[in-house]
């Protein structure tokens, strides 16, 4: 399996997703009222709205909750303002880890980013020391119930960029740009998604097992029960035998 989604199938067979869905709210809330407040409170003029909007719906946030974010991002209710940084660091083994932050206090995330990191076996580094090892991609997953040969004619045909067979889904990544655009575009086609996101994809993937896959993924953990942190990215990949003797 592809590095950039082990965590998210990971995390979903340790049902992780489901126990936090609080935290999860709570992050879908500041992106969609930073995407609000950068692009304006329209999801048709504001792609990055309208994805998290997805993302929300997909989470099932009630509708109330959605329009509350974006009246708070776009002035209508007052709020905490937020600002967006990206820290990097090395986890165990080497692996590049890229950590997005939404905060509304700079030195308080740089602190408890810095701690989680050391507390397990890694070290945060300069701005631009691991970045140059992802790239931005819009990333839809399927079910292998899809019919694979018809998904891949439909998603090239669309504009996406590759179409690949991974262990337990099949994966269309496309241009940023493009991503909004090709998702709705097979879903009118009938290909209906697991996840969608503009994600960020390593380029290359650190192999990791015993000691330093568990300590890898108890940084993942961590830093992703940080109130403060939005999304992580690490270029590690774990086996499927190596996963079921940690589970």
């Amino acid at each position: 399996m592809s590095g950039h989604n082990k965590w998210s199938t990971i995390k979903h067979k340790k049902g992780a997703a489901d126990a936090k869905r609080g935290k999860i709210f709570t992050k879908l809330i500041k992106e969609i009222s930073i995407a609000a407040k950068l692009g304006g409170g329209d999801p048709a003029a504001n792609p990055r709205l309208r994805t998290a909007i997805d993302k929300a719906k997909s989470e099932n946030m009630p509708k109330d909750n959605i329009e509350r974010a974006i009246k708070k991002g776009t002035g209508g209710m007052e709020g905490v303002t937020y600002e967006e940084i990206v820290y990097e660091g090395y986890g165990p083994g080497g692996v590049a880890v890229l950590v997005e932050v939404m905060t509304d206090n700079r030195n308080r995330s740089v602190s408890e980013v810095r701690s989680i990191f050391t507390k397990c076996n890694g070290n945060m580094g300069e701005s631009g020391c691991v970045a140059w090892m992802f790239d931005k991609k819009g990333l839809i997953t399927y079910d292998r119930s899809v019919d694979f040969e018809q998904l891949f004619e439909a998603a090239l045909e669309l504009g996406a960029e590759d179409v690949t067979e991974e262990d337990e889904q099949f994966e269309v990544t496309t241009e940023p740009a493009r991503f909004i655009e090709v998702r709705e575009a097979l879903e009118a086609k009938g290909f209906k998604h697991q996840n969608a996101e503009v994600t960020m994809i390593p380029q290359t993937l650190v192999k990791l097992e015993g000691k330093q896959a568990e300590s890898m993924l108890r940084l993942m953990e961590r830093l992703e029960d940080n109130d403060d942190v939005q999304n992580v990215y690490a270029n590690f990949d774990i086996s499927s035998d190596e996963m079921e003797k940690m589970m």
